[in-house]
């Protein structure tokens, strides 16, 4: 991968973030990020394994957020996962074999990282999108640093996994 390729995937990163999120107010945003997601896909140079991967991922995603959403660290309302979260775990998929390969190894790095920046990326998230946090926000980011610390690399893992043929 080329280093534009890496940068550009870290800014699609945070560019899809933004618009997940802030598309739970603002649903035409959602647009661009499926937009976004085509673009990364036509980009790739394997598109195939890529799907695969980001799908891997997001289904895995999708059914620890709503998981959690059942046993109420977060309140959705009257749906499983609203469309934003979903588009979300794919626009985070997208990166972990590119800008976010680089928390592979060593495993601890990854942990680290995860045990921060997932709590952190959930409360904002939650905060901007309007999701309630029944236990509330020290609660909830305690719960999710360990989570968080485990599934990150285990994220990564599943995207790198070879895909079955």
């Amino acid at each position: 991968m080329s280093r534009a390729w890496l940068v550009a995937n870290a800014l699609w990163l945070q560019a899809g973030w933004w618009a997940c999120v802030l598309g739970a107010h603002h649903p035409l945003l959602l647009i661009g990020v499926i937009g976004g997601l085509a673009v990364h896909l036509a980009g790739c140079p394997h598109p195939r394994a890529e799907t695969a991967a980001i799908l891997r991922v997001a289904l895995c995603g999708c059914a620890l957020d709503a998981s959690l959403g059942a046993m109420g660290l977060f309140a959705f309302g009257q749906v499983l996962l609203p469309p934003w979260l979903v588009l979300l775990w794919l626009v985070f998929a997208s990166g972990l074999r590119h800008s976010l390969a680089w928390l592979r190894r060593p495993l601890w790095l990854a942990m680290l990282v995860g045990a921060l920046a997932g709590p952190l990326a959930y409360i904002a998230g939650a905060r901007l999108a309007g999701i309630g946090l029944p236990l509330g926000t020290v609660q909830s980011a305690l719960l999710l640093a360990p989570l968080w610390a485990l599934w990150l690399p285990l994220s990564l893992r599943l995207a790198h996994a070879p895909a079955p043929r």
